[in-house]
């Protein structure tokens, strides 16, 4: 036994300009609610929910449609940053337009813009970082050489005052604790005497 569906099959897809027609002039005689009732007094075979979008979307006489102004889209800007995306308040703020419309042209125009600007923002931003970088690393190797410098410098005077270098000093005839230390000096000496040059 085959199942009989009671349902009445709904038109789905692009409306045409007759079911807009008919749609028109029923909303005129009853005006603009019970949808599902003006589906079937129109004689369409769309639901009410269809019925209604069609109405608010696109056939109401007060509807603005085609382009969007530069203070349209920065006024849509600005107010999905303060409101998300909560289409209808926004389409409120805009005589005329639709959530409909906003919602797609946001998502069809806008969020790509956005998106743009933003890869823009870290590309900039990321390359005046590399280059604070590299004016940080020059400057520190400068700040290192410097204090490499005046440290080798200071070690020598340093060095120069409080030991004087005579023939004693290599004298090796004496082993004791003495000439060792000395020795590590010199050598150290040497040493921050070629880093420094």
């Amino acid at each position: 036994m085959a199942l009989i569906s009671t349902k009445k099959e709904a038109t789905r897809g692009v409306w045409t300009e007759e079911e807009d027609h008919k749609l028109s002039q029923i909303i005129q005689i009853h005006g603009p609610n019970k949808w599902k009732s003006l589906a079937a007094k129109a004689g369409l075979k769309r639901c009410g929910k269809s019925c209604r979008l069609r109405w608010m979307n696109f056939l109401r006489p007060n509807i603005k449609r085609g382009n969007i102004s530069d203070q349209e889209e920065d006024l849509i800007l600005r107010l999905h940053k303060l409101l998300g995306n909560r289409w209808s308040l926004i389409a409120g703020r805009l005589p005329g337009r639709t959530d409909h419309e906003i919602k797609n042209y946001w998502n069809s125009h806008l969020s790509k813009k956005i998106k743009m600007k933003m890869k823009e923002k870290q590309v900039k931003s990321s390359s005046s970082v590399e280059s604070q970088k590299a004016e940080v690393s020059i400057g520190m190797e400068m700040m290192v050489e410097k204090g490499r410098s005046e440290e080798s410098s200071s070690k020598i005077d340093e060095y120069s005052k409080s030991n004087s270098i005579g023939d004693d000093f290599f004298d090796f005839s004496q082993e004791g604790p003495l000439n060792l230390e000395l020795m590590s000096k010199f050598l150290d000496l040497d040493q921050t005497w070629f880093d420094f040059l």
